[in-house]
Order: C-alpha cells, then sequence, then structure tokens
C-alpha cells in the first residue's frame, strides 16, 4: 500500500511554515491519540501516520530531502529512480546527491580556500611619506618547505592514500531509523580529511609542509601617502589551503610629526616671524618648504596672524593630481628690549603718527603692542 503525501496527511499546503506544521500536527494528533480512542484501530494507525509525517516535516533537512525525492527520500529506497536503493554502491541518498548535483547529502567537498591576509605596520618620516619611497618590511609569514617541497614528507618519500577513507577524507557510515536506513558522512579521523597520510615525516616542518620565516619584501610608499593610509600587496600573505592563492598583506602607514611643517589634507602650514618694519613696509623673507627654503613676499601694512599662500609648494597628491599650496602664517614680533637710539626713533614715528609720546596715557609702545598684536 503507498503511503499517503506527508502534506496531505496533515491537511497543509507545500508552502506552509513551520508553525503552522506544529499546529496541525497538534491538532490532528489529539484527534486521533490512542488514549483518547482506545475502541478505534484505525485511529492508531492514522496518529502514527500523523507522527511520521510530522517528525520529516518539521525537521528542515528531512523536508528538503523529501521535497526533492518524496517518500524515498525517508524510506532509503529511490523507486522513484528506476530502482537505485541502499546498494547504489552503499551510498543510498548521498549518491544520488552525488550524481545530479556534485555532492551533498552531508559529503563535504572542500575546494582551495585563500590564505589569511597580513598585517605590518611602517612608520615614516614626514619627508618619505610627501615624497614616496621603496622601502624592505620583514614580514613573518608561513612558507613552503625547502626540505621537503611543501610535501610533508622526508626526502625520498611521499604520501600516501589513507587506507581508512581510501582518500576520500570522509567516513560513511549507515544507521536504521524507523524512516529507514540513513546514510552519513564524518571526516575521517585518520587523515583529518585530506585524504592521505605521511608515513614518515620530513624532519624539518614535521609533516606540515611549511614553515615559519621573515620574508624581506620590497614595498613601493607612493609620494603623498598620509597617517592612517593602508596598502595593500596581493598575494603576499599566508598560503592558501588545497591549493588556493595567498592571502594579501595590507600595509598600515603611521607618519612621525614634522617639528615645523604641520598637514592638513595635500596642504603644508607652516609659521614666520618678521619685525615690525617688515611688517609696515613689506619685505621679501626666506621661508622653510618641504623642497627647501624658498623666497615669500610681505606686502607692506601686513598685520599679525596674516596668511600667505605659496602655490604648488604643498605635499603632491598620492593620485597624482598634482600637489597641494603651502600657507605661511605670519607673526610680526613686538620688541622687548630697544636700543636708545631704536626709543627715539620710534618715538620721532609715534609723532608723525600724531601719537602721544611715551609715559603719556596708555604709553606708546602699548598702543604700538596694541596695534600690532590685535
Amino acid at each position: 500500500m503507498s503511503k499517503r503525501d506527508y502534506y496531505e496527511v496533515l491537511g497543509i499546503s507545500r508552502e506552509a511554515t513551520h508553525d503552522e506544521i506544529k499546529k496541525a500536527y497538534r491538532k490532528l494528533a489529539r484527534q486521533y491519540h490512542p488514549d483518547a480512542n482506545k475502541d478505534d484501530q484505525n485511529a492508531s494507525e492514522k496518529f502514527k501516520e500523523v507522527s511520521e509525517a510530522y517528525s520529516v516535516l518539521s525537521d528542515p533537512e528531512k523536508r528538503d530531502s523529501y521535497d526533492r525525492f518524496g517518500h524515498a527520500a525517508t524510506d532509503g529506497q529511490f523507486n522513484g529512480f528506476g530502482g537505485f536503493g541502499t546498494d547504489f554502491g552503499g551510498g543510498g541518498i548521498n549518491d544520488i546527491f552525488d550524481m545530479f548535483f556534485g555532492g551533498g547529502g552531508g559529503r563535504q567537498r572542500r575546494g582551495p580556500e585563500q590564505g589569511a591576509d597580513l598585517r605590518v605596520d611602517v612608520e615614516l618620516t614626514f619627508a618619505e611619506a610627501a615624497f614616496g619611497l621603496e622601502k624592505d618590511i620583514k614580514v613573518p609569514r608561513t612558507e613552503e618547505c625547502g626540505t621537503c617541497g611543501g610535501s610533508g614528507a622526508a626526502p625520498g618519500t611521499s604520501k600516501k592514500n589513507c587506507d581508512q577513507c581510501r582518500g576520500s577524507g570522509q567516513i560513511q557510515y549507515a544507521q536504521s531509523t524507523p524512516f529507514g536506513r540513513i546514510v552519513q558522512t564524518r571526516t575521517c579521523d585518520r587523515c583529518h580529511g585530506t585524504g592521505t597520510i605521511i608515513e614518515k615525516p620530513c624532519s624539518t616542518c614535521r609533516g606540515a609542509g611549511r614553515v615559519r620565516r621573515t620574508r624581506s619584501i620590497k614595498v613601493k610608499i607612493p609620494a603623498g601617502v598620509d597617517n592612517g593610509a593602508r596598502l595593500r600587496l596581493a598575494s603576499e600573505g599566508e598560503p592558501g589551503s588545497r591549493g588556493g592563492p595567498r592571502g594579501d598583506l595590507i600595509v598600515f602607514i603611521h607618519v612621525q610629526p614634522h617639528s615645523v611643517f604641520k598637514r592638513d589634507g595635500n596642504h603644508v602650514v607652516v609659521e614666520a616671524d618678521i619685525n615690525i618694519a617688515q611688517a609696515a613696509m613689506g619685505d621679501d623673507i626666506t621661508v622653510p618648504t618641504i623642497d627647501g627654503e624658498a623666497k615669500l613676499h610681505v606686502p607692506e601694512g601686513t598685520q599679525s596672524g596674516t596668511i600667505l599662500r605659496m602655490r604648488g609648494k604643498g605635499i603632491p597628491d598620492v593620485r597624482g593630481y598634482g600637489r597641494g599650496d603651502q600657507f605661511v602664517q605670519v607673526r610680526v614680533l613686538t620688541p622687548t628690549r630697544l636700543t636708545d637710539k631704536q626709543k627715539e626713533l620710534l618715538q620721532e614715528f609715534a609723532i608723525i603718527e600724531g601719537q602721544k609720546a611715551q609715559g603719556e596715557d596708555k604709553g606708546f609702545f602699548k598702543k604700538v603692542r596694541d596695534a600690532f598684536m590685535g
């Protein structure tokens, strides 16, 4: 006698949620429970049918298999596929998954995996960050063992297939359940899923095939990098597994502060001191830049705190889009110790400007200081 469809047994649709499945089961279980129907032999059979349907549809994996293969997935027989039963290669449902979907049914076929990324921190001077350079950095990482060539086996020997899993890395075992014979897989405990064993390990890497080494890598630091920048060097990280590619090396940039220059994006800010005469009459002064000393014209009447621009004297753009500017903040210095001659000249200047000489009201020099310093 053929089994009824489990969805039909519970009276639900194939799109029913887990809660809807549970609700339908509880209702029918109370209806057909043997204790409530002691005189009805059919109730006991219906209760078993309802319980069997619920045990499958309430389990996501069993439900998925049932939706694909019907009762064959729960009985351990595949009559709907031309008589493929549990004797087909000894794998049952797992072999059917292998045939049509390239693996499955609990069998894990893991392909190549990329290695992990590595991080290294590099400290640069202000000038190195501004103009760039090539820098050798030391990176501890895993390398292929040079003694065994990465095989893990001692020279003159080789790996061999694991005789427990026959090179598959997986072991199948069958389990009888009320719903039939279920074949499951687990990782081989002898080869740990590799499918191979090493009878005589390499003395250098002890069978790992890899060793830790410190590798010197040349890194090209582009001009214009700033503090906190990151550079990615492809395929310079840890090696991959099962033939996968190496990870990347991430270089974190740390730039030392400078005693004279301050950076603002691609611009540079410096300070320059001038005297009262230079501020009043103007002058050409020499100021530091990241390229060396350069001339800067100070217009007459310049006030303390004025910012003058020097175009193209800043940091090169890291993407190659020209350079920033240098901004010079001018500080007018008020003299604190004057000679008699200097005092005389300043008093004459004050008279010409119509101001009172020293000693009257708040004092001439205080007025001058207030005028220049704000």
